[in-house]
């Protein structure tokens, strides 16, 4: 019976993630063509095709998918077991999903003290709204997530609660005394989008969404410029932004939670996870 060598699965599961041998290559620290023969190696010994080739990417086969499970099992057990005859400290890498209104609230310090505290870990993020991040995790390109929920979500989901804000240039806009409000909000699947909708609606108040924008940046650049009151979670707030409290109704909370790519996650990424559970939690 063949043997499945545990660097061919670490180069292996790089590709799956990445979605391209080049940007795994660089994660690995090998040459583009070294992980494609490590690819044809282990899909030599699993006798099926791990990868469809498509482009400048790949995309896991059905065959690719079944093994990938598989992989991550052994090499996460491959890796603790290394860790426990050796040091105390956690060595491996992961990947880590985030909205860009929380990795710009929260993530700058907590990585640093992370990093500072477990310089084996290496950490590749991900910046993308809960909707996205979702399919990344069910593909395994991700290992973990913060992700959004309702503020009905039940509270042993959820490790932080985040107000949602109306925010624009001054606290007392002009825009407030236009018969339709226009709103700068992000995509129509997002919980914020709904919810800012949901209240105006309830409130009886007419409104337009003038313009949509899928990244933070762009919510506050338009708050800034005068055009358009938008909405994001306090902790996003910048100091140049006011928060509108009057003349608009009131938005409810979200939670913020941590979603796992599997069950049974490595120890690096049970540690990172853990760190910004007790962090969020305090914050």
């Amino acid at each position: 019976m063949p043997t499945l060598d545990i660097a061919l699965l670490r180069s292996f599961i790089a590709v799956s993630r990445a979605g391209s041998i080049r940007a795994a290559a660089e994660r690995v620290g090998r040459t583009q063509s070294a992980v494609s023969l490590q690819i044809k190696r282990l899909e030599a010994i699993v006798g099926d095709r791990l990868f469809h080739r498509m482009g400048s990417g790949v995309a896991l086969t059905v065959a690719g998918e079944r093994f990938l499970a598989g992989a991550e099992r052994i090499l996460a057990a491959h890796d603790e077991t290394l860790e426990g005859l050796g040091s105390e400290s956690v060595q491996g890498s992961l990947a880590f999903g985030c909205p860009e209104d929380y990795l710009t609230a929260f993530f700058p310090d907590l990585l640093g003290r992370y990093g500072a505290a477990h310089p084996g870990i290496e950490i590749d993020i991900v910046c993308a709204p809960t909707v996205a991040l979702h399919p990344l995790l069910q593909r395994r390109r991700i290992d973990l997530a913060l992700v959004s929920l309702p503020g009905s979500a039940r509270p042993g989901d959820v490790i932080r609660r985040e107000p949602l804000v109306w925010i624009a240039a001054t606290g007392a806009p002009a825009l407030l005394g236009e018969p339709v409000l226009p709103l700068a909000l992000s995509a129509p699947d997002t919980i914020d989008h709904q919810e800012a909708r949901k209240a105006m609606e309830a409130a009886g108040l007419r409104y337009r969404v003038a313009h949509a924008s899928n990244g933070l940046a762009g919510l506050l650049t338009v708050a800034r410029s005068g055009l358009a009151i938008s909405v994001v979670t306090r902790a996003a707030v910048p100091k140049d932004l006011a928060i509108v409290t009057e003349g608009l109704p009131p938005l409810p909370d979200i939670g913020v939670s941590l979603a796992y790519a599997s069950a049974n996650p490595s120890r690096a990424v049970r540690s990172f996870g853990a760190y910004i559970a007790s962090n969020l939690a305090t914050a």
